[in-house]
């Protein structure tokens, strides 16, 4: 089977990608495609690839009703044919989700302890530490060294790499909000709270307590979801019980709870900035993810419930 394969502007890059010997074209897939593509421009590995159906108008090869092949499906499934074209799309440069991540969480794990250890030489002068910054520190390790644990150990991604020229940007809100602008306020000498002011000692272990509780609790969902997904595939449910009766996403509730304990720990307007910004971003993700649950499973999903906070969004 050969597939004739062209750019988005129609020009032909290939007169015919040869899918190999033994490939019939009811039983050719679009991993076939991808590697025969691959063997014929070593450049495009099967990652930079987006793949899609020839729109039905010849006459613009961006039309919506292009369809993007997913892999595991048969061409046969899209109608495409032996002599049929397929467009194709440069990604670029890709790395993989487990290693964004990563990198991502390493930034602050070498951040905090460079400020929170470095007073002296980054402060020009040093002070016994507070039990703010002693609390803060621990709480934001712990955080971090759990996400590389879950990163690790537990995540299954849906996809297998973003574009490479994405990680500086996925990087600042991890490296410079929660890394360099939060410890570098909390972790000057002498800090025992910001403007908000810092929570009171007495209350403190019972927020302690519930950072605890929202670690745990993130923890738990990501296992949830996790298991949701057999190894090596792409595969969604619908996931169910804790937290997931009330939301789609309490996997971002329990992180933001979690961020919000910090912040009421050490009252830095730096944490509640970052709290602010990862709520957003997250709420984001969440509606997303909402609304794909819905389109994908229709009246299968649960309609009571809410997108990431339980009774009110």
């Amino acid at each position: 089977m050969k597939v004739v394969l062209k750019d988005r502007k129609g020009k032909v890059l290939a007169a015919g990608v040869d899918l190999g010997q033994g490939i019939s074209p009811a039983d050719a897939t679009v991993q076939d495609l991808s590697r025969a593509i691959f063997k014929a421009f070593p450049k495009w590995n099967p990652s930079r690839q987006r793949l899609t159906t020839a729109p039905s108008s010849s006459s613009s090869s961006s039309s919506t009703d292009a369809v993007v092949l997913a892999p595991g499906k048969r061409l046969a499934e899209y109608n495409i044919r032996d002599g049929d074209t397929v467009i194709f799309k440069d990604l670029g440069p890709q790395v993989g989700w487990t290693t964004v991540f990563l990198i991502e969480y390493l930034g602050p794990l070498l951040i905090h302890p460079l400020l929170f250890f470095g007073t002296s030489w980054i402060y020009g002068r040093d002070e016994r530490k507070t039990v703010v910054q002693i609390v803060t520190f621990c709480m934001v390790m712990v955080h971090f060294l759990k996400r590389e644990y879950e990163t690790i150990f537990i995540h299954r991604f849906s996809n297998d790499t973003m574009p490479l020229r994405n990680l500086p940007k996925n990087c600042f809100h991890y490296w410079v909000l929660s890394g360099a602008l939060m410890g570098y306020f909390v972790y000057q000498p002498g800090f025992t709270g910001g403007v908000v002011g810092s929570i009171h000692l007495d209350a403190l272990p019972f927020i302690v307590g519930m950072f605890v509780y929202a670690e745990v609790s993130n923890l738990i969902t990501h296992m949830i979801l996790s298991d949701l997904r057999p190894p090596g595939s792409k595969v969604r449910n619908i996931p169910f019980g804790y937290g997931f009766t009330y939301v789609t996403c309490p996997n971002y509730f329990y992180e933001c709870m979690a961020w919000l304990c910090v912040a009421i720990v050490n009252g830095s307007l730096a944490t509640y900035f970052f709290f602010v910004v990862s709520f957003v971003q997250m709420y984001i993700w969440a509606l997303k993810k909402h609304k794909r649950y819905l389109k994908e499973f229709g009246d299968k999903y649960p309609k009571n419930r809410k997108v990431m906070v339980p009774f009110l969004l």
